[in-house]
């Protein structure tokens, strides 16, 4: 089973859509036994914080509910706990490396740099533009799945 931690900022907006999404994709693939999937913060500020409206707005869509999920933060256990920890963007992973105190293992990248087109994923925080971070997110999470499929 391959333990994958997706990572951002709160881990109200993106990380938890990641993490919902690749489950329900993997899932519905028959892959949803191969996987176990979570998702942290590299900050404290939303910790204890359910997930944004604008990611369940989204989420919706595909029949998923993710009311039960709550932020956490990301810890340097967590590196032995996970094959890879996948940011959302550069910030998150200079965060997530200072957290877990480097990479020893190479196991942490953005998840966009699994695509044919790194970059960072946006943060709708900021942007209001959920729409745009599902697709980056689900570009990724395609990419993700098709990596541990063998495609």
């Amino acid at each position: 089973m391959t333990k994958i931690l997706f990572v951002c900022h709160g881990n109200i907006c993106r990380s938890p859509m990641a993490e919902f999404l690749f489950w329900h994709l993997a899932e519905k693939r028959g892959r949803g036994g191969a996987f176990s999937v979570a998702s942290a913060a590299t900050s404290r500020e939303e910790i204890g914080n359910g997930v944004h409206p604008g990611t369940r707005r989204v989420l919706a869509r595909y029949g998923i509910d993710p009311s039960g999920k709550r932020a956490v933060q990301l810890t340097a256990a967590d590196y032995g706990k996970y094959d890879l920890l996948l940011g959302m963007d550069s910030a998150n992973v200079r965060n997530m490396l200072r957290i877990l105190g480097g990479d020893p293992e190479h196991k942490v990248c953005r998840l966009l740099d699994l695509t044919s087109h790194p970059r960072d994923i946006a943060d709708p925080w900021y942007t209001g533009d959920f729409e745009a971070t599902l697709a980056d997110i689900l570009e990724g999470c395609d990419a993700l799945l098709a990596r541990y499929s063998g495609r």
